[in-house]
């Protein structure tokens, strides 16, 4: 079982293409902040790589969320046995055994740079979800336009209570139940897209205009402008993820789709060490360039320890052992989200 419940290598034909390929931008654009920001940070400067931080920093978790919540309606009926074993515990158990481990590697100094706060941070998005979809559950008997309402009013709001829990509940929810509530409209702008490839460029060419020139603006954070670019950038990723998916081209962004979780859980320590490595023996100057090789090592770095772990049969770092489990385990359903 991997960290959606489902198997770890499923067949191609269970899968939804283009919610991997979807999936793999997102995921790409997460690795890409972490490294860039840290770079420049350590280093002091900025780079070209900054330029497309900024441009994705709208839609890059409003995605996430919204593709996150798009299969909650195939496993909401379950008992609540199943379910929090499934959304609950299931994360929990990867959020505690990742932060331990990157709190090891913090001691010996491969993160020391970022600091505690830092690190405990770039888990913050596996332990959000298991609170979103008890929230979804639990609130199934009010109207949904009023949950919807408010979780935009929340978003709007753009609290900052300082703590990430809280924040990051307030500027996300709104995202994750859209995804289930309007699943069926998402699954309709794929089609159409796939059905009209030619309209579905333009209006990418069209998104991009205008969420970069409200991003250089700095109108982005704006109330309202925020959402809008949020939904607005979640429906251009899934437009990319259809065109890309039809085309067959940039597999290896299917592939980080599949493995998403994965790359997002093991991605800190391949990162960290190239950026120290790359800093502190000054074989490269180009801050972009070397944000570049960070980010490219992250993501690939991740896939090699996940293989690694499986070789070594460590697969209890990316798969829940029975003796986490609280419920029996089930055949995968015929589809599968890329969670």
């Amino acid at each position: 079982m991997t960290l959606n419940g489902t198997s770890a290598g499923p067949e191609r034909s269970t899968r939804i293409d283009w919610v991997d390929y979807a999936k793999g931008i997102c995921i790409v654009m997460v690795v890409m902040m972490h490294s860039v920001l840290g770079v420049e940070k350590a280093a002091g400067d900025t780079g070209f790589m900054h330029a497309f931080v900024m441009f994705a920093q709208p839609f890059r978790m409003p995605d996430f969320f919204l593709i996150s919540g798009l299969f909650l309606s195939v496993v909401i009926d379950r008992d609540w046995r199943t379910y929090l074993d499934r959304k609950v515990l299931h994360f929990a158990y990867f959020y505690v055994l990742w932060m331990t481990i990157q709190f090891g590697f913090k001691a010996p100094g491969f993160a020391a740079e970022s600091g505690w706060r830092h690190v405990r941070g770039t888990l913050w998005f596996i332990y959000l979800l298991p609170i979103f979809f008890v929230v979804t559950k639990l609130s199934r008997n009010i109207p949904p336009l009023a949950i919807w309402l408010i979780a935009a009013a929340l978003e709007m709001a753009h609290v900052g209570a300082g703590w990430t829990v809280i924040d990051e509940f307030c500027a996300r929810f709104v995202y994750f139940y859209s995804g289930y509530l309007f699943a069926s409209y998402v699954f309709a702008l794929s089609d159409r897209s796939r059905e009209k490839p030619a309209l579905a460029l333009a209006g990418l060419v069209l998104w991009t205009l205008v969420n970069g020139g409200l991003v250089i603006a700095d109108f982005s954070h704006w109330p309202l402008v925020s959402l809008a670019l949020g939904f607005a950038g979640a429906c251009a990723i899934i437009v990319m993820g259809t065109l890309l998916a039809r085309m067959q081209w940039l597999n290896f962004l299917r592939y980080c789709g599949e493995h998403s979780i994965v790359i997002y859980l093991a991605f800190f320590l391949p990162m960290a060490v190239t950026r120290t490595l790359l800093l502190k023996t000054g074989l490269i100057a180009d801050i972009g360039t070397i944000s570049l090789i960070v980010t490219v090592a992250g993501v690939a770095g991740a896939v090699v320890i996940w293989r690694l772990a499986l070789a070594l049969r460590a697969d209890f770092l990316f798969e829940r052992p029975a003796a986490f489990w609280i419920a029996p385990k089930k055949a995968a359903p015929a589809l599968q989200p890329a969670e």
